[in-house]
């Protein structure tokens, strides 16, 4: 069974850092710096690593490989944009203990539904190092948490832009069909000349004429879009239209699977997108959970383990039978719900960060969980009970509110590592 690390974090394609040794006797070349990015470098020998796992992807997929300089370049990209990321996440102080790292690795082999030491074996049989997977997750989880920093913290939506929504026609179709898309960016810089507008206009109908005769969608996707998904052949993943900046939101659903849209001006260039398969519609029943907690954060005065230490002795306090809402109440630094003695109330589990999630997922009703981290601190959480809901008012607001959130968050990541890319001092030797 192939394992998929990326089943925790947003996925970013596993750097090839597992490779078996060659025999000792075999000459090897030099390694040799490819690219200076800031304070760091990336290493010839991490360029190939990349470029043989990403090889090995797109050959399961059975897509064909573009040029070998072409590949080169996206893969080179990906990695600086990588570095980049991790030497903010090191600047901010950000860092994933191994507890954490030991919780993600055990959901990823729940998910594959097998134990710790099954998924080690797996990992094995599939020639990856069980220390190199931890590695990565690691930094997958980093640069997660840079993103959720930087960019998701920074996106405010109104309650009249939700209002707006739900009277919208796509507002009233929010709970129909889902689409899993693709997409191909030809990117514009900031005040781009007209003239550089034009060239890329003439790029990007090229490739339209080329997609209509039949060419490949993944494998021009790998060779020329400047997505962040490029090299996963562009896939986007499951979207519901009102996910999408406009005019795609109003395209998407007249498209048939297999079909492209016309390339369509951008902020951030020219798009098209390809409609690769379609779910859903009708009412949804939704589980909702009443939860409660209590929130410790680290502080210029109180240290990560002090944190941690706190949080230990008031799960062993209510374990010896002492009030949870009350503790809550003087404990908790969670301001929305300390008061309330720590209830969230009754919550779709969509909406809370992944750690949470998890956690909650998997403690029973009644119960209260281990102290556990997420980027907001140690948490305690205890379950009080579960429920089966249709859309309600309020459930359709918070539903409005998350797919308004993540069609800013999209836009405006791209935005994001664009400039993180452009701020940045790069310099490529290759």
């Amino acid at each position: 069974m192939k394992i998929k690390l990326s089943d925790y974090v947003r996925p970013l394609l596993l750097g090839a850092l597992f490779l078996g040794a060659a025999a000792q006797a075999e000459v090897k070349p030099l390694n040799r710096v490819v690219a200076i990015v800031d304070n760091d470098v990336i290493m010839q020998s991490q360029l190939d690593a990349r470029l043989r796992e990403v090889q090995q992807t797109i050959a399961k997929r059975g897509s064909a490989l573009p040029p070998q300089n072409v590949l080169s370049q996206q893969v080179l990209e990906r990695l600086i944009v990588e570095n980049i990321q991790l030497q903010i996440g090191e600047r901010s102080g950000i860092r994933i203990t191994d507890e954490e790292l030991n919780q993600a690795l055990t959901s990823i082999a729940q998910r594959n539904g097998m134990s710790l030491e099954q998924f080690r074996a797996a990992l094995k049989q599939d020639g990856l190092s069980y220390a190199d997977a931890r590695d990565q997750v690691r930094r997958e989880m980093i640069i997660s948490r840079v993103r959720q920093r930087r960019v998701a913290e920074r996106i405010q939506v109104s309650d009249q832009e939700v209002q707006n929504f739900l009277a919208s026609d796509l507002g009233k179709l929010q709970l129909s069909e889902e689409f899993r898309l693709a997409n191909i960016l030809i990117p514009l810089p900031e005040g781009a000349s007209p003239e550089a507008i034009q060239a890329a206009d003439r790029e990007v109908q090229a490739l339209y004429q080329k997609l209509q005769q039949g060419a490949d969608f993944a494998e021009m996707a790998i060779a020329r879009s400047a997505s962040e998904t490029a090299l996963e052949g562009g896939e986007m993943g499951w979207r519901k239209a009102a996910q999408l900046p406009p005019p795609f939101d109003a395209m998407v659903g007249a498209l048939s699977v297999g079909e492209i849209t016309e390339p369509m001006r951008t902020p951030g260039g020219f798009i098209m997108l390809k409609l690769l398969d379609k779910r859903g519609g009708g009412s949804q029943v939704r589980e909702e959970v009443n939860v409660r907690h209590i929130l410790i954060k680290p502080s210029e005065i109180r240290s990560e383990a002090d944190s941690k230490r706190l949080a230990e002795r008031l799960y062993q306090r209510i374990q010896a039978g002492e009030d949870f809402a009350e503790l809550a109440k003087s404990f908790s630094e969670d301001p929305g719900s300390a008061l309330n003695g720590g209830s969230l109330d009754w919550i779709d589990p969509g909406v809370l960060v992944p750690e949470f999630r998890e956690v909650m997922a998997n403690t029973a009703s009644g119960e209260v969980s281990k102290p556990f981290k997420s980027p907001y601190g140690w948490h305690v959480l205890q379950v009080m009970g579960r429920r089966a809901t249709d859309s309600s008012a309020e459930f359709r607001e918070q539903q409005a509110l998350n797919l308004l959130r993540n069609r800013k968050y999209d836009e405006e990541l791209q935005a994001w590592l664009r400039q993180i890319r452009d701020e940045a001092y790069v310099e490529i030797k290759l």
